[in-house]
Order: structure tokens, then sequence, then C-alpha cells
């Protein structure tokens, strides 16, 4: 395994933000997983969140504040499903473009296939 010359990237989430997603989380409504996908985090990360949450680590940390503005736009199940709907037409949307690209590939290769044999028609 390659050794790294230089340190990884470590994501920095605010408070507020991981707040929020525990928020999200905790809802009847909406599953932890489904919110962990749309935040484009990872679930362990997130269970991890909910139970920093439930042991009151977020409160007794001082550098950040929690912005209550923002902590009232809580996504709505009209809403994720808005964007669970989005996400998969986006899926259908790439296997078309790659069928697209395999299909342009196949033809590209069929029309050099021709070139090359009519030169070597010509030769005879």
């Amino acid at each position: 395994m390659p050794k790294y010359t230089q340190p990884r990237k470590t994501w920095f989430y605010p408070v507020s933000f991981k707040i929020k997603a525990v928020k999200l989380s905790l809802r009847d409504d909406v599953m932890s997983k489904d919110v962990a996908s749309a935040l484009d985090i990872h679930p362990l990360m997130l269970s991890r969140w909910r139970k920093e949450y439930r042991e009151g680590k977020f409160l007794k940390v001082q550098r950040y504040s929690v912005d209550s503005e923002n902590m009232k736009k809580v996504p709505t199940k009209k809403e994720l499903t808005a964007i669970q709907k989005l996400q998969k037409e986006n899926e259908r949307l790439k296997l078309e473009n790659d069928l697209l690209k395999k299909w342009q590939r196949y033809l590209a290769e069929v029309h050099q296939n021709d070139l090359d044999s009519s030169k070597g028609s010509e030769k005879s």
C-alpha cells in the first residue's frame, strides 16, 4: 500500500450541521440511512453523532453556537421524497449516458473496421 506524503483530508462539520442531521434522523417518517445519503455522509458517522447528541456532548461545545434559525428549517417529508426522486432520476440519466457512450464507441469501432477492410481490399 502506498505511503501518503501529505496528511489525509479530514472533513470538519460544524456542530449546528451535526445537530440538524441528528434531529432529522430522529424523525419517525425518515430513515437514518436516507438522511446520511442525502447529506453525503457515512451512516456510521451519523450514528456516532446521534450517540454524542444523546450524551449531550454537542451542548458542551462552546466554540460553536447553534443557529436557531437554521434549526427551524428541517426538511419536510415532501422535500425528502423530492430529493430521493431526483437522486433516482440522476442515476437513470447516468445509466443512459453510459449506454450512449458505449453505443458511440461501438459505432466508432464498426466504422474503423469498415475503413480498415476497405483499405485491405484496395491493396489486393
